[in-house]
């Protein structure tokens, strides 16, 4: 996702804690720690292929097919875009998580918050003369392989994506898990997509 979990995801942070359903607070708490993440992402040629290599790894299972919904918003002059900052309100279901997720200017730099009413807040931004200029859809389960998170993701246009991430405050390690990275984010790939 540049993506829906990049550095200073603060999900170990929030408050109260009931907004995050108690079996995934340990999880979260483990894997979403860090000021920086560094994600690898793959387009996926054979779904069932990546399927069987990765369940042979048993990984810890955090969500199966949960549904997606980003809503990204920007100022009528495309003011955060101008600066490399992205602004996304998410819904995950059956999960339950919402959140507001803040991204950029640095391309590893990403804040996100759980929130309990996301057309309040989308409603806010647009008080605040924000529109949504993008909504993107897609079907996520989220595994653990030691340290690291991977996401299995399916976007309608767009088709199989794997991600692999792993959070870090260390910065000098930044280099060396940036290897093979696919720099577009969802938001631009499906932008692309539609010009």
């Amino acid at each position: 996702m540049n993506n829906p979990m990049q550095a200073d995801f603060a999900l170990k942070e929030l408050a109260p804690k009931e907004l995050v359903p108690k079996e995934l607070a340990p999880q979260i708490n483990a894997h979403f720690n860090g000021k920086f993440e560094v994600e690898l992402k793959y387009r996926l040629a054979d779904r069932e292929a990546f399927w069987a290599r990765l369940s042979a790894k048993s990984p810890e299972v955090m969500l199966e097919d949960n549904l997606e919904h980003d809503w990204y918003f920007d100022s009528p002059s495309a003011s955060l875009a101008a600066e490399h900052k992205s602004l996304c309100i998410r819904e995950m279901q059956p999960s339950g998580i919402r959140l507001w997720i803040v991204k950029g200017p640095e391309k590893d730099r990403c804040e996100a918050v759980n929130i309990t009413d996301a057309d309040k807040a989308k409603s806010m931004l647009r008080t605040l003369d924000y529109q949504c200029v993008l909504e993107i859809k897609k079907r996520r389960s989220v595994y653990f392989l030691g340290e690291f998170h991977l996401t299995l993701d399916w976007l309608e246009g767009l088709g199989d994506f794997a991600e692999l991430a792993i959070m870090t405050n260390d910065e000098a390690k930044l280099p060396i898990y940036e290897a093979q990275r696919e720099f577009l984010s969802y938001k631009q790939l499906q932008q692309a997509l539609q010009q």
